[in-house]
C-alpha cells in the first residue's frame, strides 16, 4: 500500500483547494491510500525553541508525514505567497527531516496568471527542507467555485482526469 498524504493550504470550509484534494482522495484506487491531513488550523505557531513534542497537533503531523510515502499539496495564495497556516506547517518540518527526500508535488487550482507567488514559495520551502519535488506531478488544473458539486467534490472531467494522472505519477515515483 502506498500512502499519499493530502495537505490543503486552506482552512476555509468551502475551499476549492480542499475540494480538489478531497476529489483526489476519491480517485485513489488499488494499492493507494490517500489520507487527508485535517490538522492545519490546530497547529500552534512555530517556535524554534520548541521541539513540538508537547503539542498533540504537531505530533499528529509528524506521525502522518512519517507514514506517508508521498505528499500532495494544494494551496491558495494569500497576499502574494503561501497562507500563513501552511507556511507554519512547513516550518514545523524544517528541523526534523519530515519531508527530506519524500516525493512531493502540488496541484494548483488557481486560474492561469494567479497563484504564482504561492507556488514559488512552496517550491522554495520544499527545496529548503529537502523534499523530492516531482515537477511533472506539479500541475495547474483550474477549479472554479461552480466546478464543485454539493458533495464538495470537483465535478469537471478535465480536473478529475488530470488529478488522477498526477496522483498516479506521484505514486509511481514513490514506489520506484
Amino acid at each position: 500500500m502506498t500512502v499519499v498524504l493530502l495537505i490543503s493550504g486552506s482552512t476555509r470550509g468551502a475551499s476549492t483547494n480542499s475540494a480538489a484534494l478531497r476529489t483526489v482522495q476519491t480517485l485513489a484506487t488499488g494499492d493507494v491510500d490517500a489520507r487527508w491531513f485535517d490538522g492545519l488550523a490546530a497547529l500552534p505557531a512555530f517556535d524554534p525553541d520548541d521541539d513540538g513534542t508537547g503539542h498533540p497537533s504537531v505530533l499528529a503531523l509528524r506521525e502522518q508525514l512519517s507514514q506517508a510515502d508521498a505528499v500532495l499539496f494544494c494551496t491558495p495564495e494569500y497576499a502574494g505567497t503561501l497562507p500563513g497556516s501552511l507556511k507554519n506547517l512547513l516550518d514545523w518540518t524544517v528541523g526534523n527531516a519530515d519531508l527530506y527526500e519524500k516525493p512531493t508535488a502540488w496541484i494548483t487550482v488557481a486560474a492561469p496568471g494567479r497563484g504564482e507567488g504561492a507556488v514559488a514559495t512552496l517550491a522554495l520551502v520544499l527545496g529548503y527542507v529537502g523534499a523530492d519535488v516531482v515537477p511533472d506531478e506539479c500541475v495547474r488544473l483550474p477549479v472554479g467555485r461552480d466546478d464543485v458539486g454539493p458533495d464538495g467534490l470537483v465535478t469537471t472531467a478535465e480536473f478529475r482526469t488530470g488529478a488522477a494522472a498526477a496522483l498516479n505519477r506521484l505514486v509511481a515515483r514513490a514506489t520506484a
